[in-house]
């Protein structure tokens, strides 16, 4: 029996092989860069509107007011 007979019986499996080792490096990157530059916060929350205060065409029109 020849490799060529082999081959589609083990491609699954070897397919599978390579893409857990792809998953384990990019693992091992992320958490790298991780150590490295500590983990992220997100400073900048989206801001939420007063639900008690109606929205008005000046709210939405004035690009001065925050």
């Amino acid at each position: 029996m020849g490799i060529h007979y082999d081959y589609k019986s083990t491609k699954g499996n070897k397919l599978m092989e390579k893409q857990a080792k792809r998953d384990k490096k990019l693992a091992e990157k992320k958490a790298k860069r991780l150590a490295k530059d500590g983990p992220k916060e997100d400073k900048a929350q989206p801001k939420t509107l007063d639900t008690s205060k109606p929205i008005t065409l000046d709210f939405l029109t004035n690009p001065d007011k925050e």
